[in-house]
């Protein structure tokens, strides 16, 4: 593996990050905070690191780069990223060094669980960084570098694969940089209609971005304690509810909206089945509660569709206490953010698409049971799904289990409950944030071991890059300097 291809764009990517943090300094000063100083002194070291980076690295070999060096630059960006974006947590005196990592991974992997016990103390210019962070990684670090870096060229294609979700090797346009430009401007407008929405709304200006911030990227952060819950507004919650439910969709839908018109979406699978399985979940799950907690229909309605919202999107926003409501409906909350939005979106979990090829696959099997002599072929939007797909969909299933199986063992040897230690890792892995009891929807991390929080960290990044990404690395051959992927 060549590491100074790696350490170019590692130094890139440091200098870009540095220049996002004069945002939350312009933030402090307009509020009048002296945080303001926590991020000149982090964007201090960041462009050291940069200087470092760039000492040892080299721009020659960059359009050569191959698959390892992809796989590599992703995950080293990710781990230093969140290094980078916890230094103002830490200078700041608001958490230690670790909460502070595990604070801004949770950012940059979108999946919102705080360490933060309690909000209200918080500056305006941190909140604007944990928001930040959630948008910055929601697009995908790498989709923005691609997007920004054109001399990467054909080599970029490893360090988009490595990113995007899912498991079709399409893309919306030939040319990658080209997609991710694509990619970005609709991130940009969905987040820009958003907030222009939430203000009319009646939110102000500072709570609409950092609220679209957060549901665009499927994140999660509030900056109240109560979450969504604290405006009490329904007008709010369902328009915070929609966006959640657009942002988990595949975001190349939108791209062939424009081009193909309303009807790319009905064509959709994918799209077809997420907007059912939302709505089955929210009437089911409405009925539940409207008979177990006396709620009026409306009220229970309410509280469904922006629940199932949240947690079918993976973004985690809350907006009532629904750790008091009977065990099926919280059950069925967990299964959506289990199963997670569309490929292609900003959403975590296992993917529809993936669920539907397993179906698909379970059926068939079912019917070679019944007739041996039999070779049906599994289909997925009118096209033969091919084997190595299917062994590739099984195969992560399979690895998201077990690793949240192995996480939860860790995470039960640090003393908690056994429950909150499968829900608080499943919801750290599938990027929604909340889970149940004291990790619920008044709960929060804060009381997780030191650990803990490494263990649930750890688990975000191999959830935010589908593990493959991750585990790759733990072969001996991946680091052979011999051998060229």
């Amino acid at each position: 593996m060549n590491l100074k291809i790696i350490f170019y764009i590692l130094s890139r990517l440091c200098s870009g990050f540095a220049w996002a943090m004069v945002a939350p300094v312009a933030v402090a000063l307009y509020y009048g905070e002296d945080a303001y100083k926590y991020f000149l002194c982090a964007i201090a070291i960041i462009f050291c690191l940069a200087v470092i980076f760039k000492r040892y690295g080299c721009e020659e070999d960059l359009r050569d780069i191959s698959i390892r060096e992809g796989i590599g630059t992703v995950f080293f960006t990710w781990i230093l990223c969140a290094i980078m974006a916890s230094l103002p947590y830490a200078f700041s005196g608001i958490l230690d060094p670790i909460s502070s990592y595990f604070e801004s991974m949770s950012g940059l992997s979108t999946t919102g669980a705080t360490a933060i016990e309690n909000l209200d103390v918080i500056p305006h210019c941190i909140f604007f960084w944990r928001s930040m962070t959630h948008w910055i990684g929601g697009i995908g670090i790498i989709v923005l570098f691609v997007a920004l870096l054109p001399q990467i060229a054909g080599g970029a294609v490893y360090l988009f694969t490595a990113e995007v979700s899912g498991f079709s090797s399409d893309r919306i346009l030939p040319r990658i940089r080209t997609t991710a430009v694509a990619l970005f401007y609709i991130y940009l407008l969905l987040t820009v209609i958003l907030m222009g929405t939430l203000i009319l709304s009646g939110l102000s200006e500072f709570e609409a971005i950092n609220h679209a911030f957060a549901t665009i990227a499927t994140g999660g952060f509030s900056i109240y304690n109560d979450s969504v819950g604290y405006f009490n507004n329904p007008l709010i919650e369902f328009v915070i509810a929609i966006f959640m439910i657009l942002a988990g969709c595949n975001f190349a839908l939108y791209y062939n909206i424009i081009h193909s018109g309303v009807k790319s979406l009905w064509q959709d699978l994918e799209f077809k089945i997420y907007i059912t399985i939302i709505t089955v979940a929210t009437i089911i799950i409405t009925i539940n509660i409207v008979h177990a907690n006396g709620y009026s229909v409306l009220q229970g309605l309410r509280y469904a569709f922006f629940q199932v919202a949240s947690f079918t999107s993976t973004t985690g926003f809350v907006s009532c206490n629904y750790d008091n409501w009977p065990s099926f409906s919280k059950l069925i909350l967990a299964v959506m953010y289990f199963s997670g939005g569309c490929a292609g979106s900003t959403a975590g979990g296992i993917k529809i698409c993936r669920f539907i090829v397993l179906m698909k696959t379970t059926l068939v099997e079912i019917r070679r049971t019944l007739h041996p002599q039999t070779l049906p072929n599994v289909y997925y939007s009118k096209k033969i799904v091919t084997v190595p797909v299917i062994m590739n969909i099984s195969q992560f299933f399979y690895m998201y289990i077990l690793v949240i199986t192995v996480l939860a063992i860790g995470m039960s040897a640090t003393g908690l409950p056994v429950e909150e230690a499968i829900f608080g890792v499943a919801a750290c892995v599938s990027s929604v944030g909340p889970a149940f009891g004291s990790l619920g929807a008044e709960g929060n991390y804060a009381g997780i071991t030191s650990m803990g929080k490494i263990i649930l960290s750890f688990g975000m990044v191999l959830g935010r890059l589908e593990l493959f990404t991750v585990l790759a690395l733990l072969r001996g051959e991946f680091w052979s300097t011999s051998k060229r992927w």
